[in-house]
């Protein structure tokens, strides 16, 4: 592993909040203030966020608990922007550039949003932003279920093939018993697996401040660590949690990644039925068997099938051997008319560009 790391960082409603019905500048400053450290040090850092719906309550002066669905999705939609107000004013402290996502799951559920919103992610963190990402309670269609904050985590930090994810919340991490009900309970600091077992430690939410509990953040944790990424679960309380989990301290409770992130996207492509066929000239062919390449339009000879923009297609050298699936950058149509186009006319062709390459090199897996 590099020097610097891609780590996303889930702050729960209780630590934001410091246990009140509102928001705790001095303990948002404080998780801003660690992020900051490690961002200083060249790491690359993703916030995910909760908190809309306290910040809500606090901007109406309200104490209003309840759970209906019109009402959390008012709330959230007046304390969205105080919410990002606030970290946007603390992290300028720091010259930090914020930038506010507001994803459903449902967004990333879908191959085109799944793409979409990686590519942003990865355009903002490559300037050195920090992308700060909430559910987007206002227009759930759906229940908001408990937890959502938790597995978006998760999916963000598959979805930029994160190297850690730190889940920061009011509990030190997990337990072999209720440490509430049993003063024997040890913290456990190191899972290799989650199963049955270690879902059976966990209890449910009990500061009624947040929508989480320890079951969706090991469900986070499951999710995550299948798709190669080293989860934490720490206490927000901890002094300078982050930095010390980075340095190596053993703070929470660390899950192990159950394969690379690398190893997780070849299963997953390989698995995954190509929707179209590219096949590309010999001097394309060796450039990608070579390892490192990007798979240029200049290079590809024919384009067949009917496949959207994120879906897998297969890619096949001019002998007819196949030899990678990737994922696709463009439409099957704009994807025929760049056959044998330079990258730098892809704008003058099509109108819009996505990008030089059709896969590039990170979204491919080479079959021997």
């Amino acid at each position: 592993m590099s020097n610097s790391e891609r780590i996303v960082v889930k702050v729960g409603t209780s630590t934001l909040t410091d246990g009140t019905p509102h928001l705790s500048r001095q303990r948002m400053l404080e998780v801003v203030q660690q992020i900051a450290r490690l961002h200083q040090a060249g790491h690359e850092l993703i916030l995910v966020t909760s908190g809309a719906v306290a910040a809500g309550r606090e901007r109406l002066g309200t104490t209003e608990l309840s759970r209906s669905i019109p009402t959390r999705q008012m709330l959230s939609a007046v304390g969205q922007s105080r919410l990002m107000q606030v970290y946007t004013d603390l992290f300028d402290i720091f010259r930090i550039v914020v930038a506010q996502l507001l994803l459903t799951r449902g967004d990333l559920n879908s191959r085109a949003g799944f793409l979409n919103a990686r590519d942003t992610i990865s355009t903002l963190i490559d300037r050195r932003i920090v992308p700060v990402i909430n559910e987007n309670d206002t227009t759930a269609t759906e229940e908001i279920r408990i937890g959502d904050n938790d597995n978006l985590s998760a999916l963000v930090a598959t979805l930029v093939e994160a190297d850690r994810l730190i889940l920061l919340t009011d509990q030190p991490g997990l337990f072999t018993a209720d440490p509430r009900r049993d003063q024997n309970a040890t913290l456990i600091e190191r899972v290799e697996q989650i199963d049955a077992g270690t879902y059976a430690l966990a209890g449910g939410a009990a500061t009624g401040l947040g929508t989480g509990g320890m079951v969706t953040k090991l469900q986070a944790a499951q999710l995550a660590t299948r798709g190669g990424v080293t989860t934490w679960i720490a206490s927000g309380k901890i002094h300078d949690a982050l930095g010390r989990i980075v340095a190596g301290d053993s703070v929470g409770t660390r899950f192990e990644a159950l394969s690379t992130a690398l190893e997780s996207r070849k299963r997953w492509l390989l698995v995954e039925k190509p929707r179209g066929r590219l096949t590309v000239d010999a001097g394309a062919a060796r450039k990608l068997q070579a390892g490192g390449a990007s798979l240029l339009p200049v290079g590809v000879t024919q384009v067949e099938g009917d496949f959207s923009r994120g879906e897998t297609v297969a890619v096949f050298g001019p002998s007819q051997r196949e030899i990678a699936h990737g994922i696709i950058s463009y439409d099957a149509e704009p994807a025929r008319r760049l056959c044998g186009v330079k990258s730098s006319q892809i704008v003058e062709v099509l109108g819009y560009s996505y990008g030089d390459a059709l896969i590039h090199r990170n979204n491919m897996v080479l079959l021997k």
